[in-house]
């Protein structure tokens, strides 16, 4: 041993032996040839020296190399050749030859084979890992890991042996795959479906998944998937009723008159069902939009809120299942930052079990035109996670590789990955000619039978059906559809249940009337009191970083003297939610202390690692405060947190973006979920965004969020948009979230530099006794005298108001429009009577004309002639230049303010009368029709 080792440290050489577990090939031969001797020789199999002898060493690099590579060489692929690999598995690579296949080596003990032939050994091997099942594993660096999954496709030949009474299960899932796609083929000719056909083994996969699960202490399955197939698991997985399904095929009306709808393939479904063994088991198929692998990080989001709230943290209760298309997993990149969260403290759902439905072929794009790396599947790597890549036309090889997935998930709470290797039957969908891109293909594909009759056939050779009960299954099958169908005709109306219904039946869907004015939303001084002291008492014996505490001595020193800053204000509006029982969850990039170290909503101690979260220190706390840095992602992330929304809503969930204009990253997220889900699918949601937005100088990227692009999407109350420019309507707006019996997104843009504004100030009053304000009117104008009106909305009020200060004037009346959407048309209604004697209309905004919310408030504002003043159109929000931007935003103040020099002698009219103008003409006959 001395001789072999040397003088080498043990610690390198642990490090050099968990190397080689996870990668043989990454030491050089000789220590292969020790380690590979050690632990054999610990095994008792045979000694360390006829361990390294040339001849077992070369079996045991072809035993090593079937791991690593014999995926490479399965069965996999139902009607294509696969491609071609080098080297191959030959024992001529291995420096072995024919001559050696008749002797026996004690290598084969490593596959359970002691003192085996060379040719038994390579039968085994081909047994395990180039048949119907391809695995990759050999990456996982926990030995741990790697030598779970061996033993198990080792020790059982990676196969289940399946009692008769198994099979005819299977069978009878086969059958209602393949016999609800003809039906639907049959009596809907020509109606796009996105038929399952080809791949219809994912049923009594996810049947298994759910049975096998059940077993395994899980009791809730979340399942996100596209529209490949998605109707066959509705109703064969779900449990939706047949009819339903078919009603929405022939239906031309909803039972409830104010939902939009959706296509019946994106629909959710939410149900219970029992299984064989009679647990029951939670089900949720997630809706979803056509946009390929959205639904994922929205699953998760959801997956991790019933975690939370209905199991309280264990993630053995529940699995969340994503199926995905091959072209979809290799191409989408929202799914490398989904799985990216799979293993983040604030993400993690304790291991997901994703499917691929491989039809290797995109819309129309043949597989090796639709990606770079070997497998679709590649992305798994990045977490380390383990692939079966599975032959679909094999369905017992593929519950065998389900008990396997379910099980490796239960045991090391990691992602797992099933590539599920078929065909499409027909093109992109059932009217689709797919031999325009792919016709040899598709005559293998017109040829090739059904997996239930492949599978039917199999169990008549094997004398565990006749040819008789096959029909027999087949024709009940048809026949209780045909019934089915004939309920569907005489009811034709769709009905969208609720999704998650046991959390969303408290919760009635929104009028208009709801939005006119704002609940009471205060809170007594006394909860306000401990509230804050858990904010603005430090613990003692911890040092906390100076700058921190610096912090808070200012915010306690308001405190006393009854003000709030911004920070304190949401920070307050946070714990007093969870004192009242509501969990609070904050997530973005850099959330703990805010982008603008504003928030600190976690303490960082000095000199460690560690942190101290005040909001989870509150002795009346009824629920929890969490907050989470984000990876940097925002497509993913604000899926997830949408999710966690719906499945959660009486949390507040608050998804934060660094900068306002960030959103745009995610926006598939906010068009097809945030903005439209509710008239689409009935699903409520009361995400919160918060959008930094304001106008300081610093570039176009920072500038806006974007305000044009929510109030575009704003229609039939789906959305909240608010620019408040108070502490004490943010206090309120994020308590209003939950003080409501229904749920509507909120998008709040919120400030950068008046965030320490000295006049952004609130007292500690206005968090008592009011409520949010959609419209904050002028207190400081004598209302007869007042000449001007100016509409404003965010941060260039208080812009407005410094140089409305600096003049000195009460003329001018300075209204912020808090909440533009649902606009407050009647507030702004009573603000007009006020003003009898205004000659001036003016909505002002930082934002080029073409942005902001002038475009959306001039067709509300309809009882006054409004003028906007504003920057210039433009392509890009802002000018890169600090200078020129002052310029702007001086002129845009200027405009306001100027005096008129035109002969009507109105102090304020902001506009530049030169000699014979168009604009002095318009004015003039603006001011002829009033007095007209």
């Amino acid at each position: 041993m001395e001789n072999i080792l040397g003088n080498i440290d043990p610690k390198t050489i642990d490090e050099l032996y968990l190397r080689w577990k996870s990668n043989p090939n990454s030491v050089d031969e000789g220590w292969q040839k020790f380690f590979l001797g050690f632990d054999l020789a610990i095994s008792g199999s045979y000694s360390a020296q006829d361990c390294i002898a040339d001849s077992e060493f070369k079996v045991i690099k072809l035993i090593e190399a079937y791991r690593m590579r014999g995926h490479l060489f399965t069965k996999t692929n139902p009607v294509r050749t696969r491609r071609s690999y080098s080297p191959t598995l030959d024992i001529e690579n291995f420096g072995l030859g024919s001559k050696d296949l008749d002797n026996r080596f004690k290598a084969g003990e490593l596959i359970g084979l002691p003192n085996a032939t060379l040719s038994e050994i390579i039968e085994r091997l081909n047994r395990i890992y180039c048949r119907s099942i391809g695995v990759e594993y050999m990456y996982l660096r926990e030995p741990k890991l790697v030598d779970w999954i061996q033993s198990r496709v080792e020790g059982t030949l990676n196969h289940t042996q399946f009692s008769p009474d198994q099979q005819k299960h299977i069978l009878y899932h086969l059958t209602a795959a393949v016999g609800f796609e003809q039906f639907i083929h049959r009596k809907f000719v020509g109606q796009k479906r996105f038929s399952l056909e080809g791949l219809e083994a994912l049923i009594p996969a996810l049947d298994t998944t759910i049975e096998h699960g059940a077993e395994h202490g899980v009791k809730e399955f979340v399942i996100g998937m596209a529209h490949r197939g998605r109707l066959n698991v509705i109703t064969n997985i779900m449990r939706k009723p047949y009819e339903e399904i078919f009603a929405e095929f022939i239906g031309e009306a909803y039972d409830d008159e104010s939902t939009l709808g959706d296509v019946k393939y994106h629909l959710g479904y939410s149900n219970t069902i029992e299984t064989d063994k009679g647990k029951m088991v939670r089900l949720h198929l997630v809706p979803n939009p056509s946009h390929l692998e959205t639904v994922g990080p929205v699953a998760e989001g959801i997956a991790r809120a019933r975690i939370d709230d209905a199991y309280q943290g264990d993630v053995n209760s529940l699995i969340p299942i994503i199926i995905h298309g091959d072209a979809a997993v290799a191409a989408q990149g929202v799914v490398y930052e989904t799985i990216q969260m799979s293993r983040l403290s604030g993400y993690s759902t304790g291991g997901t079990i994703h499917i691929v439905l491989n039809n290797q072929v995109g819309f129309t794009t043949n597989y090796i035109d639709a990606r770079s790396s070997t497998y679709s599947t590649d992305v798994a790597k990045v977490t380390l996670s383990p692939v079966f890549h599975v032959n679909a036309d094999d369905p017992e090889a593929l519950l065998h590789v389900i008990r396997l997935a379910v099980e490796f998930r239960q045991t090391f709470h990691r992602d797992v990955f099933i590539d599920l290797l078929g065909y499409r039957k027909y093109g992109h969908n059932e009217g689709d000619e797919p031999r325009f891109t792919q016709p040899v293909l598709y005559d293998l594909i017109a040829k090739h039978p059904n997996v239930r009759d492949i599978y039917t056939s199999k169990l008549v050779e094997t004398k565990v059906i006749s040819v008789e009960d096959a029909a027999t299954i087949r024709k009940d099958y048809d026949t209780m559809l045909e019934e089915r169908f004939v309920l569907a005709q005489a009811n034709p109306k769709i009905r969208i249940g609720r999704f998650i219904p046991e959390k969303s039946s408290g919760y009635r869907y929104s009028s208009s009337n709801d939005f006119e004015k704002s609940p009471h939303t205060g809170v007594s001084k006394e909860m306000l009191n401990m509230v804050s002291n858990a904010l603005l008492e430090l613990p003692k014996g911890i040092d906390f970083f100076k700058k921190l505490v610096k912090i808070i001595d200012e915010r306690r020193q308001n405190y006393t003297q009854q003000k709030v800053d911004w920070a304190m204000a949401e920070l307050l509006a946070y714990g007093t939610l969870i004192a009242e029982g509501h969990p609070v969850r904050l997530s973005g990039q850099d959330s703990e202390r805010g982008t603008f170290s504003h928030r600190h909503s976690v303490y960082s101690i000095q000199g460690s690692e560690e942190k101290y979260y005040p909001l989870q220190n509150i002795p009346i706390a009824r629920a929890k405060f969490s907050v989470y840095n984000s990876l940097l992602s925002e497509y993913g992330v604000l899926g997830f947190e949408y999710g966690y929304s719906v499945a959660l809503p009486n949390g507040l969930t608050i998804w934060e973006a660094q900068f306002g204009d960030f959103h745009n990253v995610a926006q598939v997220i906010i068009d097809q979920y945030i903005s439209s889900a509710e008239d689409k699918w009935g699903l409520q949601s009361g995400l919160v965004l918060l959008l930094p937005h304001g106008f300081e100088g610093q570039g176009p990227e920072h500038s806006s969020a974007r305000i044009e692009r929510f109030l575009t999407l704003s229609a039939r109350n789906n959305m909240q948009i608010v620019n408040a420019t108070t502490p004490a309507n943010f206090f309120h707006v994020l308590r209003r979230q939950l003080k409501r019996d229904f749920r509507t997104p909120l998008v709040v843009f919120t400030p950068k530099s008046i965030l320490r504004h000295p006049k952004n100030i609130s007292t500690l009053q206005e968090l008592e006794s009011a409520n949010f304000l959609e419209v904050i009117d002028d207190s400081n104008v004598d209302e007869k005298a007042v000449s001007r009106v100016v509409f404003c909305s965010g941060k260039i009020y208080y812009d407005l108001l410094q140089r409305k200060e600096e003049l000195d004037v009460n003329d001018i009346a300075l209204v912020r429009i808090e909440q533009l959407y649902p606009f407050p048309s009647r507030q702004v209604e009573k603000i007009l009577d006020r003003y009898p004697n205004a000659k001036k209309w003016l909505w002002v905004q930082e934002e080029p004309q073409n942005m902001g919310a002038w475009n959306f408030v001039k067709d509300r504002i309809t009882g006054v002639p409004l003028e906007v003043i504003s920057r210039a159109p433009s392509g890009s929000p802002a000018v890169g230049l600090s200078k020129i931007h002052n310029l702007e935003q001086k002129e845009i103040i200027t405009k306001v303010f100027r005096p008129c020099t035109c002969e009507l002698k109105n102090k304020y009219c902001g506009l530049q009368c030169e000699e014979g103008s168009r604009r002095f003409d318009r004015f003039n006959q603006y001011e002829y029709f009033e007095r007209k």
